[in-house]
């Protein structure tokens, strides 16, 4: 049986959330805080921010923010389909995944602010407020990380599709 599939996550959106998680993982996990590899990662990763925020406006339909911004209404009724572990099927983001992935952005634009202000103005150069912010936010992103693998994951099993292999051929199962 051949399983149709149609084009769902544009070139755009995926190189986004790979470079994002690749950002991630070398300066969380490998690369010493305050390191030219670090730094320069850092800005790469706060360079797309604002390039995914417009995308939103008018990039490919499953990338707008209109698509899938996490209203109240569609948040009611995703937690309502969780809590009685019913299958939501959606092509794109569902709201419980909308507002993670709009928080790990927010968190990865603090953590670009902050280590700008660590790194390129005197002023906060060795400020304690301005490197715990940072350390806090990047254990946070890390929270919301480990929060978003996982749904990944579950709901791959629950509905029966490969979530994070769309992430990286573009292409979801139609439904």
């Amino acid at each position: 049986m051949v399983v149709e599939t149609l084009r769902l996550w544009d070139p755009l959106v995926r190189l986004f959330h790979w470079s994002l998680a690749g950002v991630f993982i070398a300066n969380y996990f490998l690369n010493e805080p305050g390191e030219s590899w670090h730094v320069w990662l850092g800005y790469y990763a706060l360079a797309w921010i604002p390039v995914r925020v417009l995308w939103g406006f008018v990039g490919s339909p499953a990338a707008r923010w209109s698509d899938f911004w996490p209203t109240r209404a569609r948040l009611a009724e995703h937690l309502r389909a969780l809590i009685a572990w019913r299958p939501y099927h959606r092509l794109g983001h569902s709201p419980v995944g909308a507002l993670v992935m709009i928080l790990m952005m927010l968190c990865m634009f603090a953590l670009g602010v902050s280590g700008f202000m660590m790194d390129r103005i005197d002023y906060f150069w060795g400020v304690d407020w301005v490197e715990d912010l940072h350390g806090l936010v990047a254990d946070a992103l890390l929270v919301l990380v480990c929060l978003h693998l996982l749904a990944a994951l579950v709901e791959s099993v629950r509905l029966h599709e490969n979530l994070p292999l769309s992430m990286i051929t573009g292409r979801r199962r139609k439904l």
